[in-house]
This record gives C-alpha cells, structure tokens and sequence, in this order.
C-alpha cells in the first residue's frame, strides 16, 4: 500500500510521547489531593493528621506520591545521606511472647537455640566492628518481654550503652517493655533510641499478637520519650494486612506527641514453624507507598529500612531512598535473619551517589523542625 492510499488522519496522527496541548499547571494539581498539597509546602511537622488525610495520601498515584515525597524528603534532610545501622542480638531466644512472625518465641518450633545475655565485652567489640565498617548507630536487641527483675542484666546494658556512646556512635537497644525508672536508667547510661515497633494498625493488631496490647507497646514509648530518650518505632509489612491497617500505623505514628525520631520499615521474613511461615513477601509497590507516605506525614522523621531489605533489588532499595527512606541496618546480621553485608552497601552508595549518615546528624534536623515548628506557630499568632 502506497502511502497516497492511507487515510489522511493517520498521515496527521501525531505518535510522539509530547502531548500537542499540554496539560495545566491546574489540572495536574487538582487530581493531587489537597492533603498532599499542604504537606509537600509544609515546613514543620505537624501531629493533628485525621486519617482520611493520610488516607488521601497513602491512595495518591505512585508516581505523584513519590514525587511529592522526595520533594518533602529534600526539605527536611540531605538527600544524599543514608544513615547505617548495625543491629546484635545480645540475647537469643526464649521470649515467652506469641508474636506470629517471630522467630524467637519460645511458642513456636523455629530450630533456633536459646541464649544467655552475650558479655559486655563480646558486644562492645562487636560495635567497633560495625564503626569501622562504616555504622554510625549500633542498635542492641534482647529477646523478651519485658525487664522486670532483670536487674543485672540492665546493669549489663548500661554499661554496653555507655561503652558505645564512648566510641562517638548512636546507641539503641529494643528490650520490650521498659517503665519510668528504666528508661530513666538507660538515659543516664547514654542511650540515644529506644525501638519498640507498633507492628501494625490497632485493629489488626489482635491478629497478630495477644500476649501484649497495643496501649502496653503506647506506654512504653510514652515512658521512653518522657525519659528524654529518641523514639524508634515503625511497623512491619505483608502480615496480612491490608492498606487501611498501613494508613492506621502511619496515623497512630503521626498522632503522637512527638513524632518518633526513626521509623523502621519491615517486610515480613518469613519463618517456618511461626504462624506466618508460609506467606509470601509483600508487593515492593506496598512497601514503596508505605515509605513516601511516612516521609510526607512524617517529615522530620528518619526512615528506615528494616528487615527484608536483603530480598530488594537494588533498584527497589534506591527508589525506596529516593522516595524518602534515609537509613538501613547493614552488616552480618539482623537479629535471626540474613542482612545485607557493609561492602555490598558501599558499593551501592558509591555507584548512586549516597554516603554514609554521620553521627547524630539526625539530631541535627529535629533541632531545626523545632525551631522552624516555633517560628511558625509565633508568626500565626502576629498574623491573628
């Protein structure tokens, strides 16, 4: 067929990816919700989210949502700094909680062997490992409950906790359930976080754990926080739940008094012998929404990721940075489950252009969120 024989249109037909009428700066925003709006022009955190809000946010197609989430993630801290974290178990096992994820449940036959507390000695050597591989904060877990008549066992950790600030590094420990006086203890002793993961959302909560409820995990943050002490709390994903349960964490997170100093993304690893053994990792695009909507509601917030990141490419891992995430556990270990190694990060940073977070360089953008939070509130008071 000539093409004097074609129709004219398709002769006219423009098959160019540039539309011939592009279009208007105010048609792109209205399909933006105005939550997302407000955020992306926010310049301090701000904790009176409802949660149709962070609903409105979460449903944003993803490739606005991540957009506005490293525009926000730009705003708030230097987007090239990723902060390392090496994570030790200093007690394995033996935990008499039903967690359904959790290896470390005396409930559960994993095959992994209970342990005493590792010597203080044994973890501070470990530390300086992690600080010469590149780890600006050496995060310490113990499996159990809680610290009640554990008393030499906490006199242990302070002085674990006081050896690891004397190296310059960051120091967080995740013991379960700690009152007043503990945490008190644990600030005196030098300690910069306290992790102690929400999971999920409220609702769902139940499905997954019974032997602890979620206003006991709410108390021990207010314990923690109230001692002066950085809140690390965050979730896990692909327990089974649904996208209304990661809108709910996220809401409850948004909700506190003070936004928590880090918020550690999991995807579930699964274990066999544990209730969730056989399910099967979440989607990447569910755990990429879930970081650019903590990033935009929580801007100050650093974001990490958690557990599962050894089963992302490394493409997924640098979109997730891109999108707002700023921090990673790295090195032999996370607690019982494979994690990717220092040089394999380096690696990466180098050939993407990121670095290393110094430390207590978080310590810094929470200073000026407060500040800026202040000025803020002083210039809507002039202006009424």
């Amino acid at each position: 067929m000539s093409l004097r024989t074609l129709p004219g249109v398709l002769l006219r037909r423009n098959y160019g990816t540039v539309q011939s009428t592009s279009p208007s700066a105010a048609a792109i925003a209205s399909r933006i919700p105005t939550a997302l709006r407000e955020a992306t022009a926010a310049t301090a955190p701000r904790t009176n989210w409802t949660r149709e809000e962070i609903q409105q946010i979460y449903e944003t197609p993803l490739n606005q949502l991540t957009y506005a989430a490293a525009a926000v993630h730009r705003r708030f801290h230097d987007p090239s700094a990723i902060q390392m974290c090496t994570l030790m178990n200093i007690k394995t096992g033996g935990c008499s909680e039903d967690c359904s994820y959790c290896a470390q449940s005396s409930r559960y036959q994993t095959g992994l062997k209970a342990t005493k507390m590792s010597p203080v000695d044994e973890v501070l050597t470990a530390a300086r490992t992690a600080k010469a591989n590149g780890s600006t904060r050496f995060c310490m877990g113990a499996a159990w409950r809680d610290m009640r008549g554990r008393k030499t066992s906490l006199k242990n950790i302070k002085a674990m906790v006081s050896g690891v600030r004397g190296m310059g590094m960051e120091v967080c420990v995740t013991l379960g359930m700690i009152d007043e006086a503990q945490a008190k203890e644990l600030k005196d002793a030098g300690l910069t976080a306290y992790n102690h993961n929400l999971d999920t959302s409220r609702e769902f909560y139940p499905e997954i754990i019974t032997t602890r409820s979620y206003d006991e995990r709410l108390k021990t943050l207010a314990n923690v926080r109230d001692a002066g002490i950085n809140v690390c709390s965050g979730g896990i994903l692909g327990l089974g739940e649904k996208d209304e349960d990661r809108v709910g964490l996220i809401y409850t997170m948004s909700g506190l008094e003070k936004h928590p100093e880090s918020f550690p993304v999991n995807a579930l690893v699964p274990i066999p012998g544990t209730p969730l053994g056989e399910r099967k990792m979440i989607s990447f695009d569910k755990i990429l929404r879930t970081v650019a909507t903590a990033r935009v509601v929580m801007p100050a917030t650093i974001v990490r990721l958690a557990a599962g990141r050894i089963s992302l490419s490394e493409e997924q891992q640098v979109a997730c940075f891109m999108a707002g995430a700023n921090a990673v556990f790295t090195g032999e270990k996370m607690l019982t489950t494979d994690c990717n190694g220092w040089d394999e990060d380096r690696a990466m940073f180098e050939k993407w252009g990121f670095y290393p977070m110094k430390s207590f360089e978080g310590e810094h953008v929470k200073e000026e969120a407060k500040v800026q939070e202040v000025e803020g509130t002083a210039q809507a008071a002039v202006s009424a």
